[in-house]
């Protein structure tokens, strides 16, 4: 008999304890907070980047149901972030968190404000996308109404901005800083040891 396929549940557990694993090698060779945290951005973004370009090109992905799912998991992701004050990496989350947050949202002529201004992370592209890709997973949803589209895309249009980005960049990497923390560790405390074979080091 062949093994059951893994639950949602199992992935997210999967996926924290190997991030978890990551963190705490970092923490045991003594990495600074400021890179641990610059690592993390970047995972989180190469994460982010992969679920929403997946969401974009699936439509079948893009009903109230999935929206729920993927909200529940980032809400397990973002939590683990809070509790090792990785908060600003997690930030770089918001595009995914915000298109899980279009699928559940209402969708009438009341709430184009609202949407819009609850998806300032995403363009107008992903937007006015992920809209035309919502499908209906039951009879208790409907399409989205095509006036509906329209006017959420005509108040979009009020950003004014230039940005016609639909799918996010997998391979974009943010610039590494590091940071001067000096050691509170004297030198002339230090001792080397003799397995290192470094007899030409001595001290003064």
């Amino acid at each position: 008999m062949g093994e059951e396929p893994e639950s949602t549940q199992q992935k997210l557990n999967k996926l924290l304890d190997e991030l978890t694993s990551v963190y705490k090698t970092l923490q045991y060779h003594g990495v600074d907070v400021e890179i641990i945290v610059q690592i993390f951005k970047q995972l989180f973004y190469f994460m982010c980047a992969s679920a929403l370009n997946n969401l974009l090109l699936r439509n079948e992905l893009c009903h109230w149901a999935k929206g729920m799912q993927i909200r529940y998991n980032l809400s397990h992701l973002e939590q683990w972030g809070r509790d090792r004050n990785l908060e600003a990496a997690s930030k770089v989350l918001q595009p995914i968190v915000q298109a899980a947050h279009l699928l559940q949202a209402r969708k009438t002529d009341e709430d184009v404000n609202s949407v819009c201004e609850m998806c300032n992370k995403l363009t107008a592209n992903q937007i006015v996308k992920i809209l035309n890709l919502y499908t209906p997973a039951d009879d208790f949803e409907t399409r989205v109404p095509v006036s509906f589209i329209k006017k959420v895309q005509s108040k979009l249009s009020e950003r004014g901005e230039n940005n016609e980005q639909l799918l996010m960049d997998l391979m974009y990497s943010y610039p590494v800083r590091f940071p001067f923390n000096p050691s509170d560790i004297r030198l002339e405390d230090i001792e080397i040891p003799e397995v290192l074979q470094l007899p030409m080091l001595k001290k003064v």
